[in-house]
C-alpha cells in the first residue's frame, strides 16, 4: 500500500476527509518553502500538494502563476526542490504530492526523473497537461517505484473519459471543479455534486476535489457533498505570499487550521 492510499484508508476508518493545501516551491524562497511544509504538517494537513515552479504553467492562474515566476527569478529549479524535500520529508507525516509540468520529465526520462523524486521522499505526482492517451508509461514506471500518479478529471470530461481516467488514476483522482485554470472563486460550481456521483458509478477510489476552492463554507461544501479530499492552492499561495515571510507563515498556519476544522466530523 502506498503513503498516499494508507493515508486515506486511515481518515476513511475514521470517517475523515483528507486536506490538502498546495504551495508553489521557491515563493518566496526554498527555505521559506521547508518552513511552510512544517507548518502545514503540523497544522492540520493530511497531504500536501507542493508546485514545482515551471515557465509555461498552463492550468494555473493569475496567483499560481505570479508566484512561480518569482521562484523562478529566485533561481528555483527542480534539484534544489528535490535537494530540499530530502532533507524534510523524513521528518513530516504528510505524504508530498509533487505537481510538475511534463516537459521536465520528458527532459530527464521518466525512470530517471522518478527515482529522483521517490529518493527524494516523494509519494504523489500530478502532471497537469499530461493527457490520458500519453500517461501508460509513466504510471507503470510510476507504480514500480510506489509512486501514485494521480490523474485529472475535468468538468467537460465526457462520460467514457471519466471511466478511463478513474480507472487508470493512482492514490486518488483529482477532480477538477471548474471549467479553467487554478485561482479563487465566490463559490461552488454544483455540477461539483454530480460529478462526484458519476465517478462513483465507476470506481471506489478516493476522490479530491480542487481549483476554485478558497474559503470555509466552500470547503464545507465539498466535503458534504461526499469528496474524499478538499484541495486548496491559490488560497495558500496568496497568503503565504503576503508581507514578510514569517507573516506568510503565520497566515498560512491559521488558514491550515481553519480549513481542516470545517471539514472534519465531529
Amino acid at each position: 500500500m502506498t503513503a498516499i492510499s494508507h493515508c486515506f484508508e486511515t481518515l476513511a476508518s475514521q470517517s475523515q476527509c483528507a486536506f490538502i493545501p498546495f504551495i508553489t516551491a521557491g515563493d518566496p524562497d526554498l527555505e521559506t518553502t521547508a518552513e511552510a511544509l512544517r507548518i502545514l504538517d503540523r497544522n492540520g494537513a493530511d497531504m500536501i500538494e507542493l508546485g514545482v515552479p515551471y515557465s509555461d504553467p498552463l492550468a494555473d492562474g493569475p496567483v499560481i502563476q505570479a508566484a512561480a515566476t518569482r521562484a523562478l527569478q529566485r533561481g528555483t529549479t527542480l534539484e534544489k526542490v528535490l535537494e530540499m524535500l530530502q532533507t524534510i520529508t523524513p521528518s513530516l507525516r504528510s505524504p508530498i504530492i509533487l505537481f510538475n509540468y511534463y516537459n521536465p520529465i520528458l527532459h530527464r526520462g521518466i525512470e530517471r526523473f522518478l527515482a529522483e523524486i521517490a529518493k527524494a521522499g516523494v509519494a504523489g505526482l500530478v502532471v497537469p497537461d499530461l493527457p490520458l492517451e500519453e500517461a501508460a508509461g509513466l504510471l507503470q514506471q510510476a507504480s514500480q517505484v510506489g509512486i501514485d500518479v494521480i490523474m485529472l478529471i475535468a468538468p467537460t470530461s465526457s462520460t467514457e473519459r471519466i471511466e478511463a481516467i478513474a480507472r487508470s488514476s493512482q492514490g486518488f483522482i483529482y477532480l477538477v471543479s471548474v471549467t479553467g485554470v487554478t485561482g479563487m472563486r465566490s463559490q461552488m460550481e454544483g455540477r461539483v455534486l454530480d460529478l462526484l456521483n458519476q465517478i462513483r458509478n465507476f470506481t471506489a477510489k478516493p476522490i479530491g476535489v480542487g481549483f476554485g476552492i478558497s474559503q470555509p463554507d466552500q470547503a464545507r461544501q465539498v466535503r458534504e457533498w461526499g469528496a474524499d479530499a478538499v484541495i486548496v492552492g491559490s488560497a495558500f499561495v496568496k497568503r503565504l505570499a503576503e508581507g514578510t515571510p514569517q507573516q506568510g507563515l503565520n497566515a498560512i498556519s491559521e488558514f491550515c487550521q481553519s480549513l481542516k476544522a470545517v471539514i472534519t466530523t465531529t
